[in-house]
């Protein structure tokens, strides 16, 4: 928005030149959603507070360490969308036709954890929403929105995805890509959803994948850059790294709130809308396999769900003490910031890896 009305003064008024600039825009969505974020969080806590009595409900299976956070609410993901999509509309030119797609899944995907969340608090219960009912809605609205990213690609893009470590090579999918990036939305938006069990273990490698996909969008969107890397270079799509900018920032500012020990938790509401968004971005800038590469703890955190699962449901044995991993280890003895911490560390090697796809073509 601020570019749409400040940008055209700058023939007038060369400072105002700055907001036709994608890296000013992106540090100024970082701030604004980070200032957004501060400034809401402790009142916006305190409301979560008086109206859940007994907070997030605990699962009686859990880790027992687990037990000690009872009454800390939940849906603290509201306060990262609103600062997220406040700053994006900000700094985000309205007609770049990236924006709305993306903010599409933000905002559905967010309600529909946020209907999860209410209906736990509801009932005083782990279980929410089914999840059949989350995968059909959320398919319906992966499917609209590919096909608009479909319709927004160039020609030699459209129904294809870009291969990573090979110079501007293409696997075309035909029909078959709009189920593979529904796939890829919905699985990230999931993983996230996964990994959200402990103070900040979700967040920072979210932040961490977001920002390799500020310079993924940012080089994808210019033409130089994109020919000279061999990447697919896709016009427009360079505004969506001040979306992610303003993604960082309002993890940044929940971070603040979540670090240990946590005073809110993001819910379903939180990590079903970054994830999902992590998600819709990579589909928009034609880097899917990257954000298996970059996001890859999150991958590991499904797998251990499906090996679980299956295992138990085939064998009858269990192959990890819980699932998800992280569970496993706090069985294991692990204290809660160690695997954090260790967790964090492992997900920025693998955001390192995932630029160097970059060059390795």
């Amino acid at each position: 928005m601020l570019s749409d009305l400040l940008g055209p003064l700058s023939s007038d008024y060369q400072i105002f030149n700055l907001f036709n600039y994608i890296t000013f825009r992106t540090g100024g969505a970082i701030l604004t959603a980070l200032l957004i974020s501060l400034i809401l969080g402790a009142p916006f806590i305190h409301w979560l507070k008086l109206k859940q009595a007994e907070g997030q409900p605990i699962r009686d299976d859990g880790p027992e360490t687990h037990f000690d956070k009872k009454g800390t609410p939940t849906m603290g993901g509201l306060l990262i969308l609103s600062s997220l999509v406040i700053s994006s509309i900000l700094w985000v030119p309205l007609k770049n036709p990236y924006l709305w797609p993306v903010l599409t899944i933000i905002i559905s995907f967010g309600s529909i954890g946020l209907v999860d969340d209410w209906m736990k608090l509801s009932k005083n219960t782990s279980k929410g929403l089914s999840g059949k009912r989350k995968l059909i809605i959320q398919l319906i609205i992966c499917i609209f929105v590919s096909m608009v990213f479909i319709e927004l690609s160039p020609a030699e893009l459209r129904y294809s995805v870009a291969l990573p470590f090979f110079k501007e090579q293409i696997l075309p999918l035909g029909l078959f890509y709009i189920i593979f990036t529904s796939f890829v939305i919905i699985g990230a938006s999931h993983s996230v959803n996964l990994t959200d069990g402990l103070d900040g273990l979700a967040i920072v490698p979210v932040m961490i994948v977001a920002s390799c996909f500020v310079l993924f969008s940012y080089l994808s969107g210019n033409i130089n850059f994109a020919s000279y890397l061999q990447i697919s270079y896709i016009p427009g799509v360079g505004d969506l790294a001040t979306l992610c900018g303003a993604l960082i920032g309002a993890s940044l500012g929940f971070l603040w709130f979540n670090a240990p020990p946590a005073k809110v938790f993001m819910g379903d509401t939180g990590s079903l809308a970054l994830g999902g968004a992590l998600g819709a971005i990579s589909v928009a800038t034609r880097h899917e396999f990257v954000l298996a590469i970059a996001g890859g703890l999150f991958v590991v955190e499904t797998i251990s769900v499906v090996l679980q699962v299956a295992s138990f449901r085939l064998l009858g044995k269990r192959i990890f003490l819980m699932a998800p991993l992280h569970h496993h280890f706090e069985k294991k003895g692990w204290a809660e910031s160690t695997i954090v911490i260790r967790f964090w560390i492992i997900s920025v090697v693998l955001a390192l890896i995932s630029l160097s796809t970059l060059k390795l073509r």
